[in-house]
């Protein structure tokens, strides 16, 4: 029997930044990054932040969306920033930012958004509580209201 204590942690406690630089073992045809390879690192980023946010290893239990605002051309440099929207029991929403930049163009731009459910689970792959939230910004406000949303959406179409 595991003693931890669920916490109240803050969104901020969750964030986590990945930056990558596309090559052109990243990209099709036209130059341009794979939607695939960019839901690799958006999986990753998001996990790492689900398991900061938990202190347990999380696994991926839903991506709700994905939305492609721009292509992301081989040379620019991709940041991206995941970080707990909401938890709930044993699960929670991610939230992941995508951001291309060209250092030759001098520009960055937001590409992507993202939101993955996760789990954590405990050293068997069981699911156990997770670590509470408290959002203190007013987006974080917002981003935790929306989270409850999707939930509710994603529960009512299952």
């Amino acid at each position: 029997m595991d003693s931890r204590q669920r916490q109240i942690k803050k969104v901020k406690d969750s964030t986590v930044t990945m930056t990558e630089l596309v090559l052109p073992n990243h990209a099709n045809q036209l130059g341009y990054l794979l939607g695939g390879q960019l839901m690799h690192w958006i999986d990753i980023c998001a996990a790492l932040s689900a398991a900061k946010h938990s202190n347990r290893v999380c696994v991926t239990a839903s991506v709700d969306r994905i939305d492609f605002h721009h292509p992301i051309k081989v040379g620019e440099v991709v940041t991206l920033v995941a970080s707990v929207n909401r938890a709930f029991k044993t699960s929670m929403e991610v939230g992941v930012e995508v951001y291309a930049e060209s250092f030759v163009e001098r520009k960055k731009i937001h590409t992507n958004s993202a939101f993955l459910t996760f789990v954590s689970v405990d050293e068997n792959g069981k699911p156990v509580e997770t670590n509470e939230i408290q959002p203190e910004t007013p987006d974080e406000q917002k981003r935790y209201e929306e989270a409850l949303q999707r939930r509710r959406q994603r529960l009512n179409t299952a």
